[in-house]
């Protein structure tokens, strides 16, 4: 194989059996020199499959965009090494290969303003990954390319002569999506492509991400610090915490098994949209003192089932242990008391029975409270006490009070009825 060109395929992983590629190998990464050196990464390791989306999360300042940026040959690697499709591709490559690794990687960047050139036209901006790569025919199948990006990622092709500050956030997202897709990589870093969006815009952009992850086959390194939105497009997630990766898993074994305090601590700081579960929500707080290092050193461990956890061999036995349970481990907690005050206070039914917190959290999500409740149960009042009784029992607090409310004064509309009846009948009589 030439050096300045990788091969079709990848290596294939012995464990999964799947095509690796993109490979980070025990990799450091310092800023500085001397007694001002710095290291943002220590010994990250982690395989990406090919038509995957790995995840990296952690907060700010944790290693993340280090990382994506080492990727795409920005950050140098002090250590370790960084292979695609087994070609290594950090440090000292030649020119060729350095082209090809822009040629096949790309990134999408955090700031849709400061990543687009104010001085060029969307046109431009899309095509000069075209223009350097040599990318078309002619002009005519140029236009045809960027016409067909542009209607892709749900813009118009009168777009085209415009500029970046014509633009709201989320359509130049959009623009730096297209810029990346047309050089038609097999890797996107995609950098808190959404953290500076509304977030209405936000399932546009991840929607498009996947939509181009199923036409083309494409793999992503997605870089963000919102676990929930991590949950809806990840396969894989990593949890990095100050330079160190602490936990690797599948996407759902990692929220139904989160074994590392640190990970444990993210996930309980994702917002519940019930703003009375949020708030009786107890925060698990990551304290790193709970971790003796001083000996017995700490490794990334796969411990079965392709999990691999940060920790030195009396913690790696004890989450060997805890995942052998098989016993989902809840990281989300309500404050029972509280909840049950709470709950008593919004339901006016002061002889509810002791809350749970997993019954709690497991409060439906139709629970709309619907008009329509109200008003069947108003015309068919019995009917409405029946379906009150059942809500209450199944914790659909919204809809139990909707039919309650209709059914009492549907009640109240029918007694005066009869009252108004029965006077004007002993009337007749007289």
């Amino acid at each position: 194989m030439p050096n300045n060109q990788f091969p079709e395929h990848g290596p294939i992983d012995p464990e999964t059996g799947k095509e690796v590629l993109l490979s980070v190998k025990n990799i450091d990464i310092t800023f500085g020199k001397g007694e001002n050196a710095f290291k943002a990464v220590k010994d990250a390791s982690f395989d990406i499959y090919k038509g995957e989306t790995f995840s990296l999360v952690g907060e700010s300042g944790s290693g993340k965009t280090t990382i994506g940026r080492a990727v795409i040959r920005v950050n140098p690697c002090s250590a370790g090494e960084i292979q695609y499709k087994g070609v290594k591709i950090s440090g000292n490559i030649s020119k060729s290969l350095d082209r090809e690794v822009i040629r096949n990687i790309q990134m999408v960047f955090q700031d849709p303003a400061a990543s687009l050139n104010e001085r060029a036209t969307v046109d431009y901006i899309i095509s000069e990954g075209l223009y350097n790569f040599h990318l078309f025919e002619n002009e005519a199948d140029r236009v045809q390319k960027v016409e067909k990006m542009i209607e892709e990622v749900g813009l118009l092709p009168e777009h085209l002569t415009r500029y970046p500050h014509e633009f709201s956030g989320g359509q130049r997202q959009r623009i730096g999506l297209a810029r990346a897709m047309v050089m038609e990589p097999e890797l996107v870093v995609a950098d808190e492509p959404i953290s500076a969006l509304d977030v209405s815009i936000r399932a546009q952009v991840l929607n498009l991400l996947k939509k181009f992850q199923k036409e083309r086959g494409v793999s992503y390194l997605f870089i963000a610090h919102d676990l929930s939105i991590v949950r809806f497009i990840s396969d894989r997630i990593g949890v990095i915490y100050k330079g160190n990766i602490v936990e690797i898993a599948d996407t759902e074994e990692l929220f139904q098994f989160p074994l590392h305090p640190y990970t444990k601590s993210l996930i309980s700081a994702v917002p519940i949209p019930d703003p009375r579960l949020e708030k009786n929500k107890v925060l698990f707080t990551y304290d790193p003192t709970v971790h003796d290092y001083s000996e017995d050193k700490p490794e990334l461990v796969d411990i079965g089932h392709n999990h691999l956890v940060y920790g030195n061999k009396k913690e790696i036995e004890e989450y060997k242990k805890l995942r052998e349970e098989n016993k989902p481990i809840q990281a989300v907690k309500i404050d029972p008391e509280e909840a049950k005050k709470q709950m008593a206070k919004n339901t006016e039914f002061m002889g509810a029975e002791e809350v749970d917190s997993s019954e709690i959290l497991s409060t439906p999500i139709h629970d709309t409270g619907s008009l329509w409740l109200s008003i069947l149960s108003f015309f068919l009042p019995v009917l409405g006490i029946v379906a009150a009784f059942i809500f209450r029992k199944m914790n659909y607090i919204r809809n139990y009070k909707r039919c309650k409310k209709g059914a009492i004064i549907g009640f109240i509309v029918l007694a005066v009825i009869i009252l108004l009846f029965l006077f004007f009948l002993l009337l007749a009589t007289l």
